[in-house]
């Protein structure tokens, strides 16, 4: 579990990076990022590449990017 949390932030850490969100994101919010973008992006893509935590690297960084880019677009700065 803890693991899981661990890599869900690094993963949501180079989401939020490759998205230029990443200075406006929190911990807890590259967490929640990195695992509901790992299950969008294992959705989407599929199981390949390396893996961590039970966490495919590469659809899951994918997936979080998506996420971030979403939420962003519904709920980000207007103006």
């Amino acid at each position: 579990m803890i693991w899981s949390i661990i890599v869900g932030g690094f993963i949501g850490f180079i989401a939020g990076a490759i998205t230029n969100k990443g200075s406006a994101m929190g911990i807890i919010a590259n967490i929640i990022a990195g695992l509901l973008g790992s299950s969008v992006g294992q959705a989407i893509f599929g199981k390949w590449g390396p893996t961590m935590a039970g966490m495919s690297l590469i659809p899951s960084i994918l997936g979080a990017v998506i996420v971030i880019a979403v939420v962003s677009f519904f709920f980000g700065r207007r103006g």
